[in-house]
């Protein structure tokens, strides 16, 4: 009788990871046989025989190791992984969680789009004592509600001013959104009495359906460029004239992906959105990361004054991320200097989004919009100019509350583009950059976006703007405040520990009117770089230049 267990050390071993593979093989081989007496089993058997050949594939593939390693197995993992963001996001994740944006907020949107209750029950969800809690004060003599049309006029001294509604949709391009997604959004403008932007694809067909428009133009001039890329005057004149266009938006960066330029692939470059940008038909666009229609913040004032005066005398404003200061503070030396300066300036929050972008830019370029904010707005208030500059911003604004905080800031009106995308449908999938939406907004594939339907889906955009400023009407007769040119810092407060709060005027630093007109004040950021920064240039300081040679300053 032979000896079993010596028997056993010179068998080969088959790993406990091979059990599917193996599985799948002797099923075959069962059903196969099996096969001869029902006609069942032999469906059973192309079944085994998928995971065979599934199984065989695995182990020769040499580009996965864990697919050789776990044949068949490693499916599963990689199936699970592929839906690894939805299971967080529908199971996993608490309704206050904002991942980027969190359950509370969508529904929120969801439901003032759809003109359903948007009350909740049984107190806050937060935690009112964590550290970073906000919130504006009430007054014991609140004021009656009177209307929620808020509205800020630009360029008050242009032949063409616009009056603006305090809260619009933010640029988002025909291109990143799909056609039925920018009819909707202008439709849903018109209704409101809001502006919608166009991002810097230019004005397609879709973009004409009667709401207010913000003519983006971005380095790419797509819309008025010549076939070389540059700047075309004639084309620029033919579209900014449109009586439906109310402002131009010069984009000198967007704050998801800030100082980066772009590539349209040619496959992408269909001929609706070849006609519409002005570039030639399936080949690859390119944005550049700086505009050639200016180099220096004096040739920036210049051309907006041209834009200005080619327009018809509509208001021309900027839009940017804010990033080294000095660059910044370089273009409200410009303003000072060449007597000339922008209508309006848009603050692109760092927490803005958008269709695809590197992770590194998303999650750490660029500064965050309170801190951009306020440094705007205090350069223009101590360069005495703030009163003839409107300031708007930009950042994951969805809510009353997030509209007022950033109007105390010291903004003039807000923009929101996801907030927008939710009143659409969008379910925060994340797949923006797939040409896969399952809402039929941020795609280009013609059958996901024909489902989005314009008629009921304009009707949400619209609602989801009106209730929202019905719900910022309230908080500010609530405060005591009858409009939102009466919000200040000292309306908000924060808390900053357990046990201490703070209102924004106390927790920021604000200048004063003119104040760095006679000499840098005692304010960080303004004392290192204010006076060495040049309306003639953007490049970096003498002292910042030397840092970056050596590293033993």
């Amino acid at each position: 009788m032979p000896n079993l267990p010596a028997l056993n050390r010179h068998l080969p071993r088959v790993p406990l990871r091979y059990t599917a593979y193996l599985a799948s093989w002797l099923g075959l081989l069962v059903c196969w046989w099996a096969s001869r007496f029902h006609p069942i089993w032999g469906w059973l058997a192309l079944v085994f025989a998928l995971f065979a050949a599934l199984g065989t594939y695995d182990l020769f593939n040499r580009r996965r190791t864990v697919s050789r390693n776990y044949p068949i197995l490693a499916h599963f993992r990689y199936g699970l992984e592929s839906i690894g963001p939805e299971i967080r996001q529908y199971f996993i994740q608490t309704d206050t969680e904002q991942r980027p944006f969190s359950r509370e907020q969508r529904a929120l949107v969801y439901q003032r789009a759809k003109q359903v209750a948007d009350k909740v029950p049984f107190g806050s969800l937060h935690d009112l004592y964590a550290e970073g809690y906000e919130w504006i004060n009430h007054s014991l003599s609140p004021v009656p509600v009177t209307g929620h049309d808020f509205r800020i006029t630009i360029g008050e001294h242009c032949a063409k001013p616009y009056s603006a509604s305090v809260f619009n949709i933010s640029a988002m391009s025909f291109g990143s959104l799909s056609a039925n997604a920018i009819q909707a959004l202008n439709k849903g403008a018109r209704l409101g009495g809001f502006y919608h932007d166009t991002g810097e694809g230019a004005i397609s067909p879709h973009h004409l359906q009667g709401g207010d428009l913000v003519w983006e133009i971005g380095s790419g001039y797509f819309g008025c460029r010549t076939p070389d890329g540059s700047f075309c005057e004639e084309r620029f004149a033919e579209k900014a004239t449109l009586d439906q266009v109310k402002m131009i938006e010069i984009k000198l960066s967007q704050g998801a992906k800030p100082g980066h330029g772009g590539i349209l692939p040619g496959v992408k470059v269909t001929a609706e959105i070849a006609t519409t940008r002005g570039v030639p038909e399936r080949q690859d666009v390119v944005s550049p990361a700086a505009h050639s229609a200016f180099s220096t913040p004096l040739e920036l004032m210049a051309f907006i004054a041209r834009l200005r005066k080619l327009s018809g005398g509509k208001p021309v404003g900027i839009k940017l991320a804010i990033g080294h200061p000095w660059e910044w503070f370089a273009l409200v030396k410009a303003m000072l200097a060449s007597g000339e300066h922008p209508d309006f300036v848009v603050v692109d929050g760092g927490e803005g989004g958008t269709g695809a972008a590197p992770l590194e830019f998303v999650n750490r370029l660029g500064m965050p919009l309170t801190e951009a904010l306020l440094l705007v707005h205090n350069a223009l208030v101590g360069a005495n100019l703030r009163e003839r500059i409107r300031v708007g911003a930009a950042g994951k604004i969805i809510s009353a509350f997030d509209i007022a905080r950033t109007l105390a800031l010291g903004a003039d009106w807000c923009n929101a583009a996801r907030g927008y995308m939710f009143a659409l449908g969008c379910i925060q999938a994340r797949t923006c950059h797939t040409d896969r939406c399952p809402s039929g907004v941020a795609t280009q594939d013609k059958r996901r976006g024909a489902n989005l339907d314009v008629s009921d889906k304009s009707q949400r955009v619209h609602h989801f703007h009106d209730n929202t400023l019905k719900a910022l009407a309230e908080m500010l007769a609530a405060a005591g405040l009858r409009d939102t040119s009466e919000l200040g810092p000292e309306h908000i407060l924060r808390r900053v520990s357990r046990n201490e709060i703070r209102s924004f005027d106390v927790l920021f630093p604000y200048l004063a009117p003119g104040e760095l007109l006679n000499g840098p004040p005692d304010h960080e950021v303004f004392r290192h770089y204010w006076q060495e920064a040049s309306a003639d240039s953007f490049q970096p300081l003498a002292a910042v230049t030397a840092r970056r040679t050596s590293k033993l300053l």
